[in-house]
């Protein structure tokens, strides 16, 4: 990935006379993290730098993949790089909306009801195996992911910030599941896949579990306060216009109604995930830009879960992220004047 979000600097003007003073300390910080996760993560970079992009813009994460690839570790693991409070629930048909949330307790010393927090009230929070949990128990999450408050008993609580979701699920199993809809699909800034290792990989993660796990042996790398400078510092990347109309362009080609290949197009959401992503992604690199490049790079985990291919392209055997990638192919990308 750091390849691919290098390549193309001369797409867009160069911004001699901006400080690279907050850009250089994110990137400092995301190396520093990455790092500490590869101690635990091996040869997974790419999808690490996915997920503290996801962090960087305090954005939910959907983890889909195949059992047994590290999905719970790599949730633990950015929660202890970032010292930050973790909590974890394990989705199961029998799961309550209120095991998650929480609820009123009647104390029979003080004779009146008192407010238990469930394991929402957290920084970050790993539901695993999301779709296992029911349609009800899954919409309790709804209100937390998009406005970071949920409401109970008719009373309305924050939650501390940064709050993040980290949600899992096995895409090939389907039995006992309960599809998540569009609706919670779309609260999820993008939707990752860790992948098998590869043999140098998975030997090295062999000779790491030896004398036992080295999740027990990292710790936090970075400040809650740090966390923060580095958000908003993401925020002040600049964004050529001609970028952000690619932004845009990119989006809307999505719910075209000529494009055959879509029944529904990607929502204003989307092109905002779409937008800040690419900002978080020029600051871990160290630029003070977005060139076009990073767009490209990051369409696929940002689009691909929020549209719904027509049944035809699905039995032609096309995927979203294959229709995205068409769609990145075929709309030109801005380039500077005389380039």
């Amino acid at each position: 990935m750091q390849a691919a979000l290098r390549r193309g600097e001369n797409h867009v003007p160069v911004y001699p006379n901006r400080q690279v003073g907050n850009v250089a300390t994110v990137s400092d910080l995301c190396t520093r993290i990455c790092d500490n996760i590869e101690q635990v993560i091996v040869g997974k970079r790419n999808a690490i730098r996915l997920a503290l992009i996801c962090v960087l813009c305090e954005g939910h994460i959907l983890l889909e993949d195949v059992p047994g690839v590290a999905k719970t570790m790599l949730a633990r693991a950015i929660a202890i790089s970032l010292g930050v409070g973790f909590r974890r629930v394990q989705c199961t048909p029998d799961l309550l909306p209120t095991d998650i949330t929480g609820t009123s307790v009647f104390n029979q010393k003080t004779l009146d009801f008192e407010f238990r927090p469930g394991p929402i009230f957290t920084n970050i929070l790993l539901a695993d195996e999301i779709n296992r949990a029911t349609p009800r128990t899954q919409s309790a999450l709804l209100q937390a992911m998009a406005e970071r408050h949920v409401s109970i008993d008719g009373h309305t609580y924050e939650l501390e910030r940064p709050h993040l979701v980290i949600a899992t699920q096995n895409p090939i199993e389907h039995e006992g599941t309960f599809p998540l809809p569009e609706a919670q699909l779309d609260r999820f800034f993008m939707r990752l896949s860790i992948g098998y290792p590869s043999f140098q990989a998975e030997n090295d993660m062999i000779l790491m579990l030896r004398l036992g796990h080295p999740i027990d042996t990292i710790g936090a790398v970075v400040t809650l306060e740090d966390l923060r400078k580095a958000q908003k510092a993401c925020r002040e990347v600049h964004v050529d216009e001609k970028v952000r109309q690619y932004i845009i362009r990119l989006v809307q080609a999505t719910r075209d109604p000529n494009n055959a290949d879509f029944i529904m197009g990607a929502s204003p959401r989307a092109t905002q995930c779409l937008y800040f992503a690419c900002q978080a992604t020029a600051a871990l690199v160290g630029r003070e830009f977005v060139i076009p490049d990073d767009v490209k790079a990051l369409c696929g985990p940002i689009l691909a879960h929020r549209v719904l291919l027509n049944p035809e392209a699905r039995l032609r055997g096309l995927t979203p992220h294959e229709a995205v990638r068409r769609l990145v192919e075929n709309i030109p990308a801005p380039v500077r004047q005389g380039v």
